[in-house]
């Protein structure tokens, strides 16, 4: 079996790395800048730690920002047509997943037209050129969108998240300041937090999973489990910068092994219920390892380890049960919401979820082979 790897070209970390991006910018002859980012990014003097950048040099650019936290179809064909109109010659992304994966999807079809119509990228679309330039410097620490080759866009036709796989949209620089990302609310920063957890662990017991995966997923895990309580609820600048890597290397690995039925579940949450990516993950995650941990307790003794935890003299099912409640435990003390009652989903819709998540391209990658009523079952379980 050949295995593969995908990595962006080059990456800066650390506090106020975000002032590579001049040297990046100059040394690679751009000439005009689209920024894309959020309002609330506007609003909150984030996006400002960036476009001062450019300001100092007298560098052009244009911003777009009217992305909804689940990007949809019209939010990229909105993008696009402000990035034409603008001249721009690459592409900034300063924000979460839903920012950069904005761009992303609008790098590629600003190099592969025939993908004009943003649906026939779902999956893994057979696109020939690398998209516009993009340097993406993520505001979240959780979806690794800065190094991964997939994005997500959600078609509100088909009430679909598309899972949109292509290493054509890998950003060819990623910035991880944790300074941009310091001034997260506390509630996106324990939802982010636990969706980079969730890739970590997804990614680790994946059916792809091989020697190089694990060493990024669980160094991932590591950094996230030991260090998420401390960034969100005391604002450790350690403890932030520490998660901020751990999300970016779960990425290295996740992005090019797949993940599994948390991930498709969170998708059909998305699409219908507009459910925020890193919540619902959080939601779902105890509720599906220890599911899955039937089929690989031997993954959940290596997780746990990761964590700090005994996992000496266990049985199969108390290393399983261990690891669920830890990130239970750590779920609740970030403050993520228990039950999908809680969060407003009617359970009589439970059962369309179900349909539209054991169609998703993650649910392909679970360790455990799983059937629609099977993911019926784990909502309802994850209900109340």
């Amino acid at each position: 079996m050949t295995n593969r790897i995908i990595l962006n070209g080059t990456s800066y970390f650390g506090y106020n790395a975000r002032r590579s991006l001049i040297d990046e910018i100059k040394g690679r002859g751009y000439e005009k800048a689209l920024v894309v980012t959020d309002k609330s990014l506007l609003e909150a003097n984030v996006t400002s730690k960036v476009t001062e950048l450019l300001d100092e040099i007298s560098f052009a650019y244009e911003v777009y920002s009217d992305i909804k936290p689940n990007p949809n179809v019209a939010n990229v064909n909105e993008g696009l047509e402000i990035l034409r109109n603008s001249k721009a010659d690459f592409l900034i992304a300063v924000g979460g997943g839903s920012v950069i994966d904005t761009a992303k999807c609008m790098s590629i079809i600003m190099t592969n037209p025939e993908f004009s119509d943003v649906v026939s990228l779902d999956g893994t679309a057979s696109t020939k050129n690398p998209g516009m330039p993009l340097i993406a410097l993520p505001t979240t620490a959780g979806t690794a969108a800065e190094v991964t080759i997939n994005y997500v866009i959600t078609d509100d036709e088909r009430k679909k998240k598309m899972v949109c796989v292509d290493p054509h949209d890998i950003p060819v620089v990623a910035i991880i300041d944790p300074s941009l990302m310091d001034t997260m609310p506390k509630s996106l920063a324990a939802a982010t937090g636990m969706d980079a957890l969730t890739h970590a662990m997804e990614g680790y017991i994946t059916k792809s999973a091989w020697l190089m995966t694990d060493m990024f997923h669980k160094q991932a895990m590591n950094l996230i489990f030991n260090n998420l309580e401390k960034a969100v609820n005391e604002k450790d600048k350690d403890a932030i910068e520490a998660v901020g890597y751990g999300q970016y290397i779960a990425g290295m690995g996740f992005s090019n092994v797949g993940l599994g039925i948390v991930h498709s579940m969170a998708h059909s949450l998305g699409a219908y219920f507009d459910t925020p990516h890193g919540l619902a993950n959080a939601l779902l995650l105890p509720h599906i390892l220890r599911w899955n941990g039937k089929v690989c307790p031997d993954r959940f003794r290596d997780m746990g380890r990761e964590f700090g935890l005994d996992m000496d003299n266990l049985t199969d099912e108390e290393a399983v049960n261990i690891v669920a409640d830890a990130v239970d435990s750590l779920a609740r003390a970030v403050g993520i919401p228990k039950t999908l009652k809680e969060i407003g989903i009617p359970y009589d819709s439970l059962e369309t979820l179900a349909d539209q998540a054991i169609n998703d391209v993650c649910t392909g990658g679970n360790p455990r082979e799983v059937t629609k009523e099977d993911i019926l079952a784990l909502y309802k379980e994850a209900y109340e």
